[in-house]
């Protein structure tokens, strides 16, 4: 088979390396891909946003089906629109990535269904929302309706943070259309983890759960990014944790869409919190997490491309899992997530052993590749435990000097001291 894949980011190039390593698929093409795919699939030089294009490589290069990684062409309808065309492809209609693309929507769709969340007000004017933090109280979290690359959530930890937030948000544009509308919610307390699951037509394939880290720096500290590492299993969330979660959350999620006339395949990520009431979302979105995939993905012991490829011709599938554990380091410019510099020479991580090197945002130049976006490479391994994962990584990563660049040097820490 042909495999065409979407988007440019490191959760794109685990995609891709998965299909690569896929008996079943001959060549994969990403589009556009970044540098540091070249030696996984061939790249085309097409937007993710530019549709008719994409469609057109598709049918030309007899492309079996397509796989979308990011948010912003599912949610203005990609999916529909090759299925207009006759072309096979993997996600969500653009009325399904509601889910993501709307958090009011999503929120709405829980409170109609029953599915367990932090309680919430949605707001499109400053000073109604202001009132609602005053008598809320603090700590309590802002979020932008609509898709803000990952950035979007303040967790705010005193009332001033909160309306400077709001004010950010529905004054100042921060997000553009996207934070026009607010939802806040109530601060929900506990252990954080991410279940991702394949859908496709009503039949639901959960992957093993992650705990990505959110803060740019140790010890859960500094700004949101959009992720500087993750790793799986997480120990601490237990089998019990995780089938309630399936039951009382995934499950009736999908079956939610699919009563509300909108059926949703594709990847469904649902961001859960284990709170001394149960489980509870924190969001849902409509496509694989970053840098979850990266650490997820790689586990997988079935083909990939025969996976995808049976269960959208309608075919049930045996999908199959390693138990080892994997953990994962995010590169990143420095200054992020603010005002980064790119173009600065990154360290030869050809030397590297035995990890896996994702790229996220890089670009080869004749002296060798440089960093070309704020969260640059994703660095990881396999360990029969996380312990033995974490410290092959940071074993790696500390042989080369990373100027211009900075990590966090306890990822898995939550998981490895309990």
């Amino acid at each position: 088979m042909n495999v065409l894949v979407i988007g440019r980011g490191g959760r794109e190039h685990a995609i891709v390396r998965q299909f690569a390593r896929s008996a079943s698929v001959e060549q994969v093409y990403a589009a556009p891909g970044n540098d540091g795919m070249r030696s996984d699939a061939e790249l085309v030089e097409i937007d993710e946003m530019n549709f008719t294009e994409l469609a057109e490589f598709a049918a030309a290069k007899n492309i079996a089906f397509t796989f979308v990684g990011p948010e912003q062409p599912l949610a203005a309808g990609i999916v529909d629109f090759f299925k207009s065309r006759g072309l096979r492809i993997f996600g969500p209609s653009k009325e399904a990535a509601q889910i993501e693309g709307s958090k009011a929507f999503a929120k709405e769709l829980m409170k109609k269904y029953g599915i367990p969340t932090a309680a919430y007000e949605t707001f499109t004017e400053v000073e109604p929302a202001i009132q609602f933090i005053r008598s809320t109280g603090a700590p309590i979290v802002i979020k932008a309706d609509g898709l803000a690359a990952g950035k979007g959530v303040v967790v705010a930890a005193s009332e001033e943070e909160a309306i400077a937030a709001v004010k950010d948000m529905l004054e100042g544009q921060k997000f553009g259309e996207s934070g026009s509308r607010v939802v806040i919610e109530e601060f929900l307390a506990g252990e954080e983890f991410s279940f991702m699951s394949f859908v496709q037509d009503g039949e639901i394939y959960p992957m093993p759960i992650s705990q990505d880290h959110k803060r740019a720096f140790d010890g859960d500290r500094g700004p949101n990014t959009g992720g500087m590492g993750a790793y799986s299993p997480v120990p601490q969330i237990s089998e019990a944790v995780i089938e309630e979660t399936f039951g009382a959350i995934v499950d009736p999620a999908i079956g939610a869409m699919a009563a509300e006339g909108m059926p949703f395949n594709g990847i469904l990520y649902a961001g859960v919190i284990l709170t001394a009431e149960g489980p509870k979302v924190i969001e849902f979105n409509a496509r694989f997490g970053d840098p979850e995939t990266q650490v997820v993905l790689p586990k997988m012991a079935s083909d990939f491309g025969a996976f995808l490829d049976a269960i959208l011709n309608g075919r049930k599938f045996d999908l199959k899992w390693e138990g080892q554990a994997m953990l994962g380091v995010v590169i990143a410019a420095d200054g992020y997530p603010g005002e980064i510099e790119k173009g600065i020479l990154l360290p030869n991580f050809e030397e590297l052993r035995d990890v896996e090197v994702v790229h996220a945002g890089t670009r080869e130049t004749p002296n060798g590749f440089v960093g070309n976006g704020g969260r640059v490479l994703l660095v990881s391994a396999k360990g029969e435990s996380l312990s033995a994962a974490q410290e092959k990584v940071y074993e790696e990563l500390d042989k080369l000097e990373w100027l211009g660049y900075f990590y966090r040097t306890d990822i898995g820490w939550r998981a490895i001291e309990n």
